[in-house]
């Protein structure tokens, strides 16, 4: 399913609206829940279930000239390696599931913005989603770093609102933008 570059803004812009909104209305609430997502096995199994039938979908709809005519191997491979994370890496396995699920997001938001050079506004939309590809990376690569994030974030509850207010207003701008295309 191929995304509009209208819709594709909309639906990022009230996902960052709706992340900052959060944190800013239930600080609390908010701030419990992410010092417990790093390491939670709960979160962990669920995403990692959520990134390994999406894996499949996307390399069953593999084409010829992407290696469609092995998807069979590439599937058992991508099958083990998930079944096997769930026993060798479940430390931080919310998180590089996250880091999963983020990247195939992200690659479905990118495709809506692809040969769109005649609507610069589209780099409001694929600059915060680039940054997040490269933190994803990151953290799929030091998840640890997630937790010492979020320490830091919620240390203080001004410097959690700060940045969350930043978001939910990103969300907002990117929200009223999707209607100028």
């Amino acid at each position: 399913m191929e995304l509009s570059l209208t819709l594709s803004t909309l639906l990022f812009g009230l996902m960052l609206l709706a992340f900052g909104g959060s944190v800013l209305m239930k600080y609390s609430s908010a701030s419990a829940l992410a010092r417990g997502f790093p390491r939670s096995e709960q979160a962990g199994k669920v995403l990692m279930i959520v990134a390994m039938v999406w894996t499949a979908w996307k390399v069953w709809n593999l084409g010829p000239t992407d290696y469609g005519d092995y998807k069979q191997f590439i599937l058992v491979g991508f099958g083990l390696l998930g079944v096997l994370s769930f026993k060798y890496a479940a430390d931080f396995l919310s998180v590089r599931a996250s880091s999963i699920l983020y990247l195939f997001f992200a690659d479905a938001l990118l495709e809506s913005a692809w040969m769109r050079y005649d609507e610069p506004l589209r780099l409001l939309l694929v600059t915060p989603v680039y940054i997040g590809i490269a933190l994803s990376l990151y953290f799929a690569y030091a998840p640890y770093r997630v937790r010492d994030f979020f320490t830091w974030l919620f240390s203080k509850e001004s410097k959690a609102k700060n940045v969350s207010g930043g978001i939910a207003v990103y969300g907002l701008i990117l929200c009223l933008i999707a209607f100028t295309f």
